[in-house]
Parts: C-alpha cells; structure tokens; sequence
C-alpha cells in the first residue's frame, strides 16, 4: 500500500490523498486550491489518469475537500463518489454555487482584461462549469454514520463524525492483507467539543496510519461563550456608530453557527434589534439541509427545533436569495448585520458589500473563520492601508475584527483530546492540512508526544503504509 499526496501538504486547500492499495486506486477527498499562490495547481493535468480511479471517499462538502469534483469528472472519473447522506445534499449545492461563480467570474475578468487592453484568451475560461458540476451528482453514494461499505474487494470503509460541518466524516479504511486486516483513519477537518449544533468529534481506539490536520496545530481558541461576547460587543459598538457589521462566513456551517447566536442575542435582548441579511443563496439552501437532517445535529439544537425555536428562524431575519434583493441592501439606512459568502472572501457577494464599507470608519468587517494564506480575507485581516477588490483598489478604514473561538477547526489541545482516544500510538501520523509553519510545529509537539512516525509530507511526495 501506497498514498501519494496531491493537495493539503503543508497548505490548507487542496485536499486530495491518493491511495494505491492492491492496484486499487482510491482518492480521499477531492478538493479545489484557494490560495492566491497555488491555483495554477487546479489547471494542471491531474497527476493519474482520472478514468484510472477506482472510487472517491468525501470526508465533507467544503470547497477545499469538494470542489475539484467536477473537473476530475469531467477529464474521466466514472466510480462512485463514497459520503455521508448530508455530505451528498450539501456538496450538490456547493458545486452547483462554486460553478456559477467560475462563470460569472471568467466573463468579468474578460470584461475588465478587455477594457484595461489586455491580452486573450477571450473569453477567459472557467475551471468548471454549473453542467460540469450536475455530471458529478449521479455518481454519489450517501452512507450514515458507523454503516460499513465496500469501497473495492478487500478493502471495506466507514464515516464517523467528525464534530466539523453537518455530515462531516472521518474515515475509517479496514483492508485485508496478509498478517490481518490494517486499519487507515482520515480525519478529515476535526471539530470542536460542546459546540452548539452539532456533536462532538468521534474518537477512535486503534489504527495502524492515520492522516490527521493541523489548521490550528500551533494555537489555541477562545471559548465559544468568550467568541460569542465579543461577537455582541462589535455589533453594539458597530450599530452605535452607525455602520454596518460584516460577516465574511461559509455557507456550511459556520452560518448555520452565527445565526444560533444572533438569535440568542436577539431573544436575550443583548444586541440591539437589526434586520439581519443572510446573503448568500447557498447558505439559504444550506440551512434547509439542517432542517432535513435533525439527527445529525445535537441535543440541544432539535430540542429547539422541536419546540419551535429553531435558530435559523427568528423576526429580524431576511434571506436574500436574488442579485437585486442583494444590491437593496445597500439602500438601507441605519446599521443592519451582513451575513455573505463566501467566508475567505475568495469570492460571491461579500467582495460587493465589502466595496460599499471597506472604506466607511463607521462599518466592521468581523471575520468568524480561518482565512488561510493568499486569500482576500487574509490580506485583509491584516489590516492594509489598501485592498484590491475585483480589480480595484479601496482604502481600508472599516473596523476589522476577527474572532477565532467560532472556528469549526480543533485546536491544538482539541487535536490531542483526539489523539488521546487512541489506547495504542498508531504506528504512523501524517500530518496535513495545515498551512507549513503550523503543520511543522504541531509535527514537532506530537514528537514528544507519541511514539508514532511523523511525517509532514511535501505536495506530490509519496509513502508506503
């Protein structure tokens, strides 16, 4: 048995992990690059011939995990695509969004390349498209949590929850080879404990080599009370000057998230009572998701629902699903809480709210998410004196914020309370998904630590396990 790793080697997007096991090719994970520096990677020819895969296993429906699904379909994979049942919903209305925007971004950089007199191709093509992204969606296969399932003969899988997203799975690979069986756990993104909506991430007791991330190995998050006080201190202090609050946040989730706590704020009368916009007609569909799959999220959160407090439903709230209602926001006077994709700011209708307030001393952009290196939302995290947005430069006078203890990422102590589910080191850690300086040091921790192998892989580097 072999992996080689095609993405999420010392970056945080990109996922892809490419298992040779028996001559079976099995690709965990199938994840679009979003970092400025390394989208060139998601033009190149794929390093295996497509139609060479035998199956596809989805820990989750984020961008990074997903998006590359389409292009991977359409240069030739047929096998089935291996995820939970939510994972199958969302990961559909993640494609079908992430397509669109390649469109609608294509035609305007070749409108504006033609207009500043720039070279073709015209008109410059998108990775993908919302077709392409509709080919993939026969090929799912949805399994529940703990339901095992042959993914090829001898090698058989199942999904566990993984804390993150709704149906967001670690995978659990049991392969029959001679000596007995090995057993191969993917992590996935691993969540967080006692976190509102969902339920906390599953452990396991043993496992030969496990792949485990590190987005947040070399911190520690506020609490979740603590990321919740602060949240209500910018909006107070936001609506009082008159400006507008700014929530740059994934569909998947991390909405769903947000708008469990406005609506506590809001019935506890801790902020005051603004329209809140959720502008994103992904996270609209998202959040029907939720409603769909009760027995996936927590205690808490179905007894709300049950009882008719669900929390993504309250007075103050407008869903905003066309471009028109999205451009009427701006219209508005007086402050009122923006809730747009997409959570990096890579893209969708953030950039265009973020035009109106970048530079509006009265407004905040608060940031409730990771924003990983070469993103818009990293650039301006950092706090410039300028921001480049769609292909023009703004001042930066807007309150930024960011609020790292609403994270759907564990954090460093969270990643060793997983760890420590283990009764026996597993021979073999490899760690990714983690921008480099984190991964090195959460590598260098578990060596002193554990008394498994760790390894940090490099793009493209190949194992044997």
């Amino acid at each position: 048995m072999k992996v080689q790793f095609l993405g999420a080697a010392k970056n945080v997007t990109g996922s892809k992990f490419l298992l040779d096991i028996s001559g079976k090719r099995i690709l965990v994970d199938c994840g679009i690059y979003q970092e400025r520096g390394l989208k060139d990677r998601n033009w190149e020819p794929f390093p295996v011939p497509p139609e060479s895969i035998d199956a596809i296993l989805l820990t989750h429906a984020h961008l990074d995990h997903c998006g590359y699904l389409p292009k991977i379909v359409r240069d030739g994979f047929k096998g089935n695509i291996f995820c939970t049942e939510p994972t199958a919903e969302i990961t559909r209305i993640t494609l079908l969004d992430a397509g669109r925007i390649q469109e609608e971004d294509a035609e305007k950089k070749s409108r504006r390349h033609i207009k500043e007199g720039k070279k073709g191709p015209y008109p410059a093509v998108p990775l993908y498209t919302a077709a392409d992204a509709e080919k993939v969606f026969p090929l799912f296969k949805g399994y529940p949590y703990k339901t095992s399932f042959d993914v090829a003969e001898g090698i058989r899988a199942s999904f566990h929850d993984a804390g993150h997203i709704l149906g967001a799975g670690m995978i659990q690979l049991e392969v029959e080879k001679n000596g007995g069986p090995k057993k191969i756990i993917f992590s996935g993104d691993i969540g967080r404990w006692d976190k509102p909506v969902l339920c906390d991430p599953s452990l396991f007791e043993e496992a030969d080599t496990v792949f485990m991330e590190s987005t947040y190995g070399n911190r520690e998050h506020d609490t979740e009370e603590d990321a919740g006080s602060r949240l209500a201190e910018i909006i107070n202090i936001t609506a009082e000057a008159g400006g507008n609050i700014l929530i740059p946040s994934f569909a998947i989730e991390r909405t769903q998230e947000i708008l469990f706590f406005l609506s506590k704020f809001l019935r506890e009368k801790t902020i005051p009572h603004l329209i809140v916009f959720v502008d994103s007609p992904m996270a609209i569909n998202v959040t029907e998701v939720f409603r769909n799959f009760p027995e996936y999220l927590d205690d808490h959160a179905r007894s709300l629902i049950k009882n008719g407090r669900s929390p993504f439903d309250f007075p103050m709230l407008k869903l905003t699903r066309t471009t028109d209602e999205s451009k009427s926001i701006n219209h508005i006077k007086g402050s009122v809480i923006i809730i747009a994709g997409s959570g990096m700011c890579t893209g969708g209708r953030i950039k265009h709210h973020l035009i109106q307030n970048i530079f509006r001393p009265e407004s905040t952009v608060a940031f409730v998410g990771y924003q990983a290196k070469g993103t818009l939302g990293r650039e301006i995290e950092s706090k410039p004196e300028t921001v480049r947005i769609l292909g023009r430069y703004y001042p930066v006078k807007a309150r930024i914020e960011s609020i790292n203890g609403f994270s759907a990422h564990a954090d460093r102590n969270e990643l060793m309370r997983w760890l420590k589910g283990f009764k026996k080191h597993p021979k073999k850690i490899f760690v990714v998904h983690g921008e480099e300086e984190a991964t090195n040091e959460f590598a260098a921790f578990l060596k002193t630590r554990m008394k498994s192998e760790i390894i940090t892989p490099d793009y493209l580097s190949e194992f044997a396990i």
